[in-house]
């Protein structure tokens, strides 16, 4: 029997949500993509027009300069390669050595102007962090559109071929969403090693693929993932699930706490759900940040408390849910 109200995530806590040092930069360049996918809490598709503008882009490459802790550069979006900015990004990360992830939908490989990517990616030595939600056809194109899943094969199979997967410094994770639920039998994501081996087994014999790691990511109810579930009156009963299985040992490993999100007009985040739901993230003295004050302050940790809501309950189950998968 759930519960029926939602207590304060701040209360399920023993001590208030710190930041830790800063080392990892997530930019959101945009909203621009080449799908509408069911579950994404960015709301990005073909018509959505937000990016990163040139003068923001200039900002983002002085702050991975000018800090050296950044040890990782992780660019999404919408289509992150299809947002303005995105080379330019790689290429000022990879030049101060840091490493760079780009959470790519695959797809994007197949559209005009996009199939230099693969070797693109290689020759940079980016990491491709890669939404396959589900090894098997039907489910990926229900939630991201028909035909999307043979793309992403084929897709997975070109990243192989320039040596995704195969060599050390080529590293390709695929990302398992579960299925956005249709009634109130909620469920946790499976454990994650186990269904790493369930997807490297059925790839490899199916379409000899190959790839490093398998990232299992909870449906935070947020953008079309918190649509949907309004749609099906199942949003509150859906907090309550996730509040029910909340777990504390996560909080040590939340992805909110060593990094920042900034967005494409380059407002500072703790993460990209507190971006996509307008909770910015504030200083000591309670104010909003921009890319430029902290360049101007020279300091990335100006911020003491991660802001958080109820959907934070969604990275705090079972065994926890970040960008990089389970947490314990």
């Amino acid at each position: 029997m759930l519960q029926t109200t939602i207590t304060p995530f701040k209360q399920k806590l023993s001590s208030p949500l710190t930041k830790k040092g800063i080392n990892v930069l997530q930019i959101n360049l945009g909203k621009r993509c080449n799908l509408a996918c069911t579950h994404c809490h960015v709301e990005a598709g073909p018509k959505r027009t937000e990016e990163v503008t040139p003068e923001i882009c200039e900002q983002l490459i002085k702050l991975i300069h000018q800090f050296p802790e950044i040890k990782i550069v992780d660019l999404t979006g919408g289509a992150p390669e299809m947002n303005y900015g995105f080379k330019p990004l790689v290429e000022a990360a990879k030049a101060t050595g840091k490493q760079v992830i780009v959470r790519s939908n695959l797809t994007i490989f197949f559209e005009d102007g996009f199939d230099d990517l693969p070797e693109y990616f290689a020759q940079h030595q980016v990491r491709v962090v890669a939404s396959l939600p589900c090894y098997l056809a039907d489910n990926v194109d229900k939630m991201r559109g028909l035909g999307v899943f043979d793309d992403s094969i084929r897709a997975i199979q070109w990243l192989n071929k320039v040596g995704y997967g195969n060599k050390p410094d080529l590293i390709l994770d695929l990302v398992y969403n579960p299925q956005l639920p249709t009634s109130e039998k909620f469920s946790l994501t499976p454990q994650q090693s186990k269904l790493e081996q369930n997807y490297k087994t059925f790839l490899y014999e199916h379409f000899e693929i190959v790839f490093n790691n398998l990232f299992t990511i909870t449906n935070i109810p947020v953008g079309r993932t918190k649509m949907h579930l309004e749609r099906k009156k199942l949003y509150a009963p859906y907090l309550q699930f996730l509040e029910s299985h909340f777990n504390n040992s996560t909080i040590e490993n939340l992805m909110c706490r060593d990094e920042l999100s900034i967005d494409y007009l380059g407002n500072v985040y703790d993460c990209d759900f507190n971006q996509m739901m307008k909770l910015p993230a504030k200083t000591r003295n309670g104010e909003t940040l921009t890319i430029a004050k902290l360049l101007e302050a020279g300091s990335l940790d100006l911020i003491n408390e991660v802001q958080t809501a109820a959907y934070c309950y969604g990275c705090t189950a079972g065994c926890g849910s970040s960008c990089g998968g389970a947490l314990v």
